[in-house]
């Protein structure tokens, strides 16, 4: 490479920059002005770097097989925050490969004039009500939930986060819950500020005020007292899985809906979103979010299933430890969970096998699990065996799960990956529920083993409040409206 070619990559790089950063304005404008999330290709774009944005354009590749543009997507944002849209949830990416595939000579304006008739000229006109959302328990799931509830909240219009309940730990309890949530040993530190005020027992993060209310009965708190109405009630402490016991939420003023962030038992509605969410009825008052590698291999499952058919299957997670586990050797009811969950690989059960028919009842008794307990703080990796009704081959499968990840309704649950150096760490923050590891995919006519990948933290937060928004109906219109979301293989 000639010195003159060093300097015309480099050019060109800054050129790439600067459109990058003119955008941010835009993105800016049409959140807080308008109520309009923007994203490439399911990568959100609110609050995001120079740096964040031009890695969203280059991720397209895996869509088109090219970058997208910026000289695409710049104009595009410009024309969206002329026509004062009201909200909505726009996928830019999606939506400049639609008037590629799509436009008919027509100018990029007339396409999104046309495209988005429905909210032109709405002026951040927002349908939606608010729903009040109360943490009960403020742990590692609870945390990461609240951080993105806060990212969420743009207008006030949909979720609001306005409560954690926990019991009080020390005499400065608020100021140690604050400092959890702004720092992060896993995740990093918040983005954003927060700021504590001792006299109201309040933590104010980013503009949003949350009430710490200290309470160890869920069924003696006012809520209404702190202006807080029809709330859900997110129980983040399992300790109570099932009706009876979650029930007791209910009775406490001012809270209308519970949703636990763990498996449920006996009759209550265990949801994996993107497979069943459909099947929340607005009279639910108790729900679950299942578990976090319920939510990981299901719809890896069903992507499989559907296309070639599961006779029964094995299912081993390697899984993070978690605070179940002692830290060193000492007394634990559970078997083995009682040795040193730092030093050892510990054998332990899972229900997330059994688990897979409450979302998807064609998994009834065809599948069997376990889990071994790993010294890592947070990722783990399912392994499916599996024995299907036809035979493939791994091309054929990785094609079909890769096509899954892009194209089809559960997108936002799997992810897709085929690089030779991945390791657990490079999936912190994973915002999908399980990510395939197509490299490793053994397939053996009709035998098939899949490696599932997920951030068994933040990727399940992100299913819980995908749930949280199914209950709450807040989900603002999604654009593109054009067709582009078919499955290139063929459902049996």
């Amino acid at each position: 490479m000639t010195q003159h070619d060093r300097t015309e990559n480099h050019d060109t790089w800054l050129e790439r920059e600067e459109l990058a950063e003119a955008m941010i304005p835009l993105i800016g404008h049409l959140y807080r002005t308008n109520n309009v999330v923007t994203s490439i290709h399911g990568r959100s774009l609110i609050n995001k770097s120079t740096m964040s944005i031009l890695k969203a354009h280059r991720f397209a590749r895996r869509i088109t097989t090219e970058e997208l543009r910026l000289e695409d997507t710049a104009p595009l944002l410009r024309i969206l925050t002329d026509l004062d849209l009201g909200a909505a949830a726009i996928d830019i990416g999606r939506l400049r490969m639609a008037y590629d595939r799509s436009g008919d000579g027509r100018s990029l304006e007339d396409f999104l004039r046309t495209e988005l008739a429905d909210i032109v000229g709405q002026g951040g006109r927002d349908e939606r009500t608010s729903t009040d959302v109360v943490l009960y328990g403020f742990g590692r799931i609870g945390r990461l939930v609240a951080r993105l509830l806060i990212e969420k909240t743009g207008g006030g219009h949909g979720l609001r986060l306005r409560a954690v309940v926990v019991r009080r730990g020390s005499d400065n309890d608020l100021a140690k819950r604050a400092s959890l949530l702004r720092r992060d040993s896993v995740h990093g530190s918040f983005e954003g500020t927060i700021q504590v005020d001792e006299a109201s027992n309040t933590i104010t993060a980013n503009g949003v005020r949350i009430q710490v209310i200290y309470s160890d009965d869920p069924a003696s708190i006012d809520y209404t007292a702190y202006g807080i109405q029809d709330a859900v009630v997110v129980d983040n402490t399992g300790r109570w899985r099932d009706e009876e016991g979650l029930s007791q939420h209910l009775r406490s003023t001012g809270v209308a809906k519970v949703l636990l962030t763990a498996p449920g038992k006996g009759s209550l509605k265990n949801i994996v979103h993107g497979i069943n969410h459909a099947s929340i009825d607005p009279e639910d008052r108790i729900i679950t979010a299942a578990s976090c590698t319920t939510n990981a291999i299901t719809p890896v499952l069903k992507a499989v299933n559907d296309r070639f058919g599961v006779v029964h299957g094995h299912v081993e997670t390697v899984h993070s430890f978690t605070n179940d586990q002692n830290l060193i050797d000492n007394f634990h009811r559970g078997n083995r969970r009682g040795r040193s969950a730092a030093l050892n690989m510990v054998l332990t059960e899972t229900g997330a096998a059994t688990a897979v028919a409450k979302a998807l009842p064609e998994f009834a008794g065809k599948l069997t699990g376990s889990s071994i307990r790993v010294p890592t703080p947070d990722v783990s990796i399912a392994i499916l065996n599996l024995t299907l009704e036809e035979g493939t081959t791994k091309e054929e499968v990785n094609t079909h799960l890769r096509e899954i990840s892009l194209h089809s309704g559960m997108r936002k649950q799997v992810d897709y990956i085929d690089s030779p150096e991945v390791v657990s760490t490079d999936f912190v923050g994973s915002r999908r529920a399980g990510i395939v590891d197509g490299l490793a995919t053994i397939a053996d006519d009709r035998f098939l083993v899949l490696y599932v990948w997920y951030d068994n933290e933040f990727g399940y937060s992100c299913q819980v409040v995908r749930v949280l928004e199914e209950m709450a109906a807040v989900h603002p219109p999604s654009y593109p409206l054009t067709a582009t979301d078919a499955v290139a293989a063929p459902v049996r």
